[in-house]
């Protein structure tokens, strides 16, 4: 059996008919660039969240920078963040011309460790950005707690937890603003490129929105210099129609994690643990193993394909080179990036294709355990 990492074509099929309708209209009105496609979306997309404003930019690495040139962080400030994320937040921090300052996560969330944040600050941190992994949120009572005792800003990076809660709120709503991507394999997706910055700061959307479109207040009247963040018309209608379908693709999401649960647990693998306060949403079903390449190359050879989120700690990565880290500095992020492994993990993804992949994991394991024991 064939078991793909993330098949878009059965959730797209059933929604072709909107797409083209999206298209047609975009087509009409010539609104390729923001125009009401995008207004529909972020207008939809807020109500959803529970928060006032939603700014649709094009990726979700944009979004990060948006938000973080909205809250005024520049060159000589700090931004505390964890190094077992996509690049991308990093790189957003980088961007603006502030420092990324690390610390290590749960072992058992992957998530930010607060106990570990208030170290971390210096008279230099901004913003504390915590990133909501694989689908479910950090533990952001702690985070926000530190926060306002020290005057700092919490910037939400929900580039993967599209409809995940934290007791009961929506990732994105908590902090001063929440960042998504709309890359196609998310939990919601465009057909192409995506993100949004959410906020219930009205001072800060109105800055964000100029910022979004050269600092322009108007067309040709420029307040600031400013950036050309806009999302494309056709993607804004495309969300907008995928949108309504979020929360059931999410309940498929975790009914397939319950079951590799069940099938998995007692065979030497560590399976995701979703944590009392959060609800969530598996955008990567990511397991620990002690042989992790072996299983890998055992599930390939048997046509499943996996992903690894992430191999290389952004601290020694020789992009943050500079920054002055060194292994041994993030014991935890580090040990997880040698013994993890994303399964396959989509709405569509069927019982029988879930059993088949636990099932090759089980051999694996049991091949590994008599290779042990000679």
């Amino acid at each position: 059996m064939k078991v793909k990492f993330v098949d878009l074509r059965a959730m797209h099929a059933p929604l072709m008919d909107e797409f083209r309708q999206v298209f047609e209209r975009v087509m009409e009105n010539s609104s390729f660039i923001l125009g009401a496609e995008v207004n529909r979306f972020e207008e939809a997309f807020a109500k959803y969240l529970g928060v006032g404003h939603c700014i649709a930019v094009t990726n979700g690495t944009v979004a990060l920078e948006l938000a973080l040139l909205g809250m005024g962080v520049g060159p000589g400030d700090e931004v505390i963040t964890i190094p077992n994320t996509f690049i991308a937040t990093a790189e957003a921090v980088s961007a603006v011309g502030a420092r990324p300052v690390f610390v290590d996560v749960d072992p058992v969330s992957y998530n930010m460790d607060a106990t570990l944040v208030e170290r971390a600050i210096t008279p230099r941190t901004r913003v504390i950005l915590p990133v909501h992994l694989y689908g479910q949120t950090a533990d952001m009572d702690p985070l926000l707690e530190i926060a306002a005792r020290h005057g700092l800003k919490v910037l939400e990076d929900a580039c993967q937890a599209h409809g995940a809660e934290y007791n009961g709120k929506k990732a994105g709503s908590m902090g001063a603003a929440g960042c998504f991507s709309f890359y196609p394999g998310k939990n919601l997706g465009a057909l192409g490129e995506g993100g949004a910055v959410v906020t219930g700061d009205s001072e800060l959307a109105a800055k964000m929105k100029v910022l979004r479109d050269h600092g322009s207040l108007r067309k040709y009247e420029h307040a600031v210099p400013g950036y050309n963040f806009r999302l494309e018309g056709m993607q804004g209608g495309f969300l907008a129609v995928k949108l309504p379908h979020l929360d059931t693709w999410n309940d498929r999401r975790r009914l397939a994690a319950r079951h590799y649960d069940n099938l998995l647990g007692g065979n030497g693998i560590i399976t995701p643990v979703e944590m009392p306060y959060a609800h969530h949403v598996y955008h990567l079903y990511v397991i620990q193993a002690d042989d992790r390449e072996q299983l890998r190359k055992d599930l390939n050879a048997a046509g499943v394909e996996t992903g690894l989120h992430y191999p290389g700690p952004l601290h020694l990565q020789e992009a943050y080179k500079s920054l002055g880290y060194n292994k041994g500095d993030f014991p935890v992020c580090e040990r997880l990036a040698d013994r993890i492994l994303s399964l396959p993990m989509f709405p569509d993804i069927s019982r029988e294709q879930v059993e088949y992949v636990a099932s090759v994991i089980k051999e694996s394991q049991c091949r590994a355990e008599r290779a042990f024991a000679k």
